[in-house]
C-alpha cells in the first residue's frame, strides 16, 4: 500500500540525515539508499515521485536548518524543498528501472550518481552540499575516494543500500530458496563496506609547519553581522603578534607560512583611497611574524561589484598574489530571482552580486627558506564543487587551503559538515588540508582524512602543526570525470533493456 511506501521513504530520509555531522552515524546513509529503492520497487512512476520528495525533505529540512539563522524560515524551507526534488526526480527513476518489482543495485547506485549531479550543477551553479560521499568521513568506504572521487564514493554507498534492499526483498520472499540469496546479498554489502579500508592512504611528504588563525567575531558583532570598521582585522593582526612574541620567547617554533580565513581583512585591501592603510596594517603583522601571510578579504578594486578573494603578502615586501573565487555560492555570493527572493526575505537586498573570477585556485608563496609551497585555494564553498578542487590540484597543488565564514550560521552543523568535506577532499586527491573558519570549526587535516588538530565554535585560536606535503596525483584525478558519464551510460542501458522486470516480492503497488 502508498502508506508503507511513503513510510519508507520518509524513514530512509531520517537515516541519510543521520549519517551526517553532527550524528555522524555514516552506516544510514547506505540504509536510506535502501529505503528508497524498496519504497520505489514496483510503484507507479508517480509514486516513485511522492517517496522520493518525502525522503528529501526529511533529509534536507533539517540539515539545512542553519541556513534559517539568519535569513529566516522561507529561505530555508525553499531550499530544502527545492532540495527534494532531486530525489523526487530520483524516484521516478527508480519507479522506471524497477517497475517489475526487483530492487536492481547497479542501475539504481548509478541513478544515484546522476541525481547528485544534477544537484550539484542546477540551478544557478547547483547546490552540492550533503553529497552522499560526504557522509562517509569515518567510514572504511572512504579509501574509495582516492579512487574514483567523492561521486564514486557515492556511488559505492548506494550499491551498498541496493544490496541492503535486495536482501530486504529475499527475506520478504515466502520461497525457502531466497534465504540463501540473502545472506549473499547481505555479505556482499559488508565485503564492498570494509574492503576499501585496505586501499592505501600514503601521508609521507616534505613537512609544511603552518600556522592557522581563527579570530572568533568581535565584540558587538550582532545579528547585523556588523562591527566598527576594522575590527575583524585587528582581531588577526592582534592574534599574529602575539604568535610572533610566542615564536620569540622560545615557546614555538616559527611556522613556515600564516594563513587566516575567509573575510579576515573587513576591510578592502586594495581600496584606491584606503587601501594603504589596510597593508600598512597587515604588514606590521606579516613583518612581525617574518612569514608570508595569506588571508581573506572582500575587495572592489575600485569597481561597484565586489571580488571574494585570497591575498599573499611577503615580510619586507607587500603584497605578492592574488585569488578571486570561481565558483559563488547561489543566493549567498550571488542572488539569482532577486525580485522574487525579496518576498522570501529582507536579507536580499543586503546581499551584493559578487564577480567569479576566471583562473584556478592555484598560489605559489615563497617561504621563509628559499623554497615555495603551492598552495590549492578552496575558499569556503568551493571545497564541495568537483572542478575547484581538481583545478587546483592539477595546477601543482601541494597542499588545499579552506578559507571559509561560518558566521552566517549559528552554532548548527554547518561547520561540522563542512569540515567533514574538507577530510573526503584530502583522502580524494591526497592531499593535507587546512581547514581555516573566522569562527570555527577549523582542523588540520592529513591526507589520509585525519583531523590532528582541531577548534571548537566561536573560540580563538591559532592552530599549529606540521603537515605532509605531496605532488603525486590519486586514481581519482583522472577517473573522477568519468563516473557521472558512465552512470549516465548504466542508466540508460538499464531504461533501454527494461532493467526492472523479474519476478521479486514487493509492496503492494
Amino acid at each position: 500500500m502508498l502508506p508503507h511506501r511513503l513510510m519508507l521513504a520518509l524513514l530512509g530520509g531520517v537515516a541519510l540525515l543521520l549519517a551526517f555531522p553532527g550524528y555522524d552515524v555514516w552506516w544510514l546513509a547506505p540504509v536510506g539508499c535502501a529505503a528508497l529503492g524498496l519504497a520505489t520497487a514496483g510503484a507507479r512512476w508517480w509514486v516513485g515521485a511522492l517517496c522520493g520528495l518525502l525522503l528529501g525533505l526529511a533529509w534536507f529540512a533539517p540539515m539545512f536548518v542553519w541556513a534559517s539563522t539568519y535569513a529566516g524560515t522561507a529561505p530555508w524551507l525553499a531550499m530544502s524543498v527545492a532540495s527534494a526534488l532531486y530525489p523526487a526526480g530520483l524516484g521516478i527513476v527508480l519507479a522506471l528501472l524497477q517497475r517489475g518489482g526487483a530492487v536492481r543495485p547497479f542501475v539504481g547506485a548509478a541513478a544515484w550518481v546522476l541525481m547528485e549531479y544534477a544537484r550539484a550543477v542546477t540551478p544557478f551553479g547547483g547546490f552540492p552540499w550533503a553529497r552522499l560521499g560526504f557522509s562517509q568521513a569515518d567510514s572504511p568506504m572512504l579509501g574509495v575516494a582516492s579512487l574514483a572521487a567523492v561521486t564514486g564514493l557515492g556511488f559505492l554507498v548506494a550499491l551498498v543500500g541496493g544490496l541492503l534492499a535486495v536482501a530486504a526483498q529475499r527475506l520478504l520472499d515466502p520461497r525457502r530458496v531466497a534465504v540463501p540469496r540473502a545472506v549473499g546479498a547481505v555479505l556482499a554489502a559488508v565485503a564492498l563496506t570494509l574492503a576499501p579500508a585496505l586501499v592505501p592512504r600514503p601521508t609521507d611528504g616534505e613537512p609544511l609547519s603552518v600556522a592557522a588563525v581563527q579570530g572568533d567575531l568581535p565584540e558587538g558583532f550582532t545579528r547585523t553581522l556588523s562591527a566598527e570598521p576594522g575590527a575583524m582585522l585587528r582581531r588577526y593582526t592582534d592574534r599574529t603578534a602575539a604568535l610572533a612574541q610566542q615564536v620569540r620567547d622560545g615557546e614555538v617554533e616559527r611556522p613556515d607560512v600564516v594563513l587566516w580565513p575567509e573575510g579576515a581583512s573587513d576591510l578592502d585591501p586594495l581600496h584606491p583611497t584606503r587601501g594603504e592603510e589596510v597593508e600598512r596594517r597587515v604588514m606590521a603583522a606579516v613583518d612581525d611574524v617574518d612569514v608570508p601571510v595569506v588571508l581573506g578579504a572582500t575587495s572592489r578594486r575600485g569597481g561597484e561589484a565586489p571580488f571574494n578573494m585570497q591575498l599573499s603578502y611577503l615580510p619586507g615586501e607587500g603584497l605578492d598574489q592574488t585569488y578571486d573565487k570561481v565558483y559563488l555560492a547561489p543566493f549567498g555570493e550571488v542572488m539569482p530571482l532577486r525580485p522574487l527572493m525579496r518576498h522570501l526575505s529582507p536579507w536580499v537586498d543586503r546581499i551584493t552580486d559578487f564577480v567569479p573570477g576566471t583562473e584556478p585556485g592555484v598560489m605559489a608563496v615563497p617561504l621563509p627558506d628559499g623554497g615555495t609551497v603551492t598552495l590549492g585555494l578552496a575558499i569556503c564553498f568551493e571545497v564541495v564543487v568537483d572542478p575547484a578542487i581538481r583545478d587546483a590540484v592539477t595546477g601543482g597543488a601541494e597542499l588545499l587551503v579552506v578559507p571559509t565564514s561560518n558566521a552566517w550560521f549559528g552554532e548548527g552543523d554547518q561547520s561540522v559538515q563542512h569540515l567533514a568535506a574538507s577530510r573526503v577532499r584530502a583522502v580524494e586527491y591526497g592531499r593535507s588540508v587546512v581547514h581555516i573558519s573566522n569562527v570555527g570549526v577549523s582542523g588540520l587535516i592529513t591526507p589520509d582524512g585525519e583531523v590532528h588538530e582541531r577548534t571548537g565554535l566561536y573560540t580563538e585560536a591559532t592552530l599549529l602543526g606540521e603537515l605532509p606535503l605531496r605532488t603525486a596525483e590519486t586514481l581519482a584525478v583522472r577517473t573522477g570525470p568519468w563516473v557521472v558519464p558512465t552512470a549516465l551510460a548504466v542508466v540508460l542501458v538499464g531504461m533501454l533493456l527494461g532493467a526492472g522486470r523479474g519476478p521479486a516480492h514487493r509492496l503492494p503497488r
